[in-house]
């Protein structure tokens, strides 16, 4: 597998995505459907937006490794949230699991009314091998 990165401009770069990946030579995609901070028994997070996004993660990170991918191998990952400003303001969770597998995704963050239950946060993947 080969990726490319393009970005006609450097702005992006502190908001830890890109603008856009050309991936070639792919062996296998995985669409990994939204994950949450649900635990393993179905039940969603009533915590506040930091927890479940370490949650959140956690579960991402569980369900690619399963599928025998790699996080730094995500290409496209979308971020639904219930409040942008919560999610902001704990960002650094993110940025800092996007820089420690070295990941470099298209992104989209959009602000929902609502989602499951009582969840604040959900990301959606894409990764290839």
């Amino acid at each position: 597998m080969e990726k490319r990165i393009i970005n006609p401009w450097q702005w992006q770069n502190e908001r830890s995505y890109v603008q856009a990946v050309e991936v070639t030579k792919v062996e296998g995609t995985l669409y990994v459907s939204g994950q949450t901070a649900i635990d393993s028994d179905g039940k969603s997070s009533t915590d506040d937006m930091k927890t479940q996004l370490v949650k959140t993660i956690q579960n991402v990170e569980k369900v690619i490794n399963e599928a025998g991918y790699e996080c730094k191998n995500i290409v496209r990952l979308n971020i639904f949230t219930t409040s942008t400003a919560e999610l902001f303001s704990c960002f650094d969770i993110f940025q800092n699991w996007i820089a420690k597998h070295e990941i470099k995704q298209a992104s989209t963050v959009l602000e929902v009314k609502n989602l499951f239950e009582t969840l604040k946060i959900e990301l959606e993947a894409t990764v290839v091998k």
